[in-house]
């Protein structure tokens, strides 16, 4: 993806958040593990990750292989400190009933895609490889498209997305965090779907739920779809203007073990943007509207990260390990170089390993 033009407002080069959606992709979250040494394996990682990327997507250049990587909230406490990104916390459950938004644990996440599986496979291996024994797998989901770019459930997912500059405008962050420039936030979850339940529906009430025609893809008139459709709910206007989100969800699945689900992955320039389609979806608007498609979809995973710009990853600089005490801890009161440096604003990035080309 292109560097935003300088009047824009961003200078930074980001990661490929607004990359074409492809035919296959890995999702894989980890935990980093405690001491000082998993936190300069990963702090010495970020500059590499682009060397390791193109290593791969050599093999087949066209099939478009590109890795986004983003950080959770504590982990960015660790491994850069301050200044933080304005809105990055933790994710934000929601309980409402029988209905649960789960937080689940993570603090990397690298949401591979390419045209070929094989390819996003070999990534993630080299991945794993030069970073596995810094942290803890807690998550690994391979997507596929899913015939016409339908969910297991059968309908059209990813109809609403923005594209070219809307998408940029929709996923970048721009001056409203101007240390930031580039970056984006991104939430993941994992549903898994009661597709016997689903099926057991007839069409129309599958589209009442959905909001849309299960063939045509066609949205249902305002004047027939229910409130608490599920493309009603998740359309969010402010001051007049429809907040778009760029989605990226892939079906998976294992049929003999009766698994079958849709990997969400939410970009967005203010997480609260997707936060507020899940408070729709999970609590309803109003109370208790909510959305229907719940009833047979239930998630298992939900994670919020912050992915920065490609130029932030390139000049992050390998350090000493932070202070710690005998258990491995990073200690208080004696904090490394690199964490005094973040106390004065400067990133905790060090030196540039060279001239960042944004062409």
């Amino acid at each position: 993806m292109d560097a935003p033009e300088q009047a824009s407002g961003i200078v930074n080069l980001p990661q490929p958040v607004a990359a074409p959606l492809t035919r296959a992709a890995i999702f894989l979250v980890v935990t980093l593990k405690p001491g000082p040494e998993p936190r300069s394996t990963i702090r010495s990682f970020c500059g590499d990750l682009s060397a390791i990327l193109r290593a791969v997507e050599f093999r087949d250049i066209e099939a478009g292989l590109s890795c986004v990587l983003g950080f959770g909230s504590d982990a960015w406490d660790r491994l850069f400190g301050q200044p933080r990104p304005a809105k990055l916390h933790a994710f934000r459950e929601i309980r409402a009933g029988e209905r649960h938004a789960i937080s689940t644990p993570g603090d990397l996440l690298f949401h591979i895609r390419a045209k070929r599986m094989d390819l996003c496979f070999e990534l993630a291996t080299q991945i794993m490889a030069r970073i596995g024994d810094a942290v803890t797998p807690e998550d690994e989901v391979q997507g596929f498209r899913y015939f016409d770019d339908r969910d297991l459930i059968g309908f059209v997912d990813g109809t609403e997305n923005p594209r070219g500059d809307a998408a940029t405008e929709a996923v970048l962050i721009r001056e409203e965090d101007a240390a930031f420039s580039g970056g984006s936030y991104v939430i993941v979850q994992k549903y898994l779907h009661d597709l016997n339940g689903w099926n057991a529906l007839s069409t129309e009430a599958q589209e009442r739920i959905i909001g849309r025609k299960k063939l045509s893809d066609i949205e249902l008139d305002d004047s027939v779809k229910p409130t608490s459709a599920h493309s009603a709910l998740t359309t969010i206007v402010e001051d007049g203007k429809e907040i778009k989100i760029l989605r990226d969800n892939m079906p998976f699945g294992r049929p003999s073990q009766g698994e079958f689900g849709t990997y969400f992955i939410g970009y967005s320039r203010s997480p609260q943007t997707i936060e507020q389609m899940l408070e729709n979806m999970f609590v309803g608007r109003p109370p208790g509207n909510y959305d229907r498609l719940l009833d047979f979809s239930r998630a298992v995973t939900g994670s919020l990260f912050f992915v920065p710009s490609a130029t932030f990853l390139e000049a992050v600089a390998d350090d000493q390990p932070a202070a710690s005490d005998a258990s491995g801890a990073p200690t208080a009161t004696e904090p490394s170089p690199s964490e005094e440096k973040a106390d004065d604003g400067s990133l905790d990035i060090g030196s540039l390993k060279g001239e960042i080309s944004h062409e």
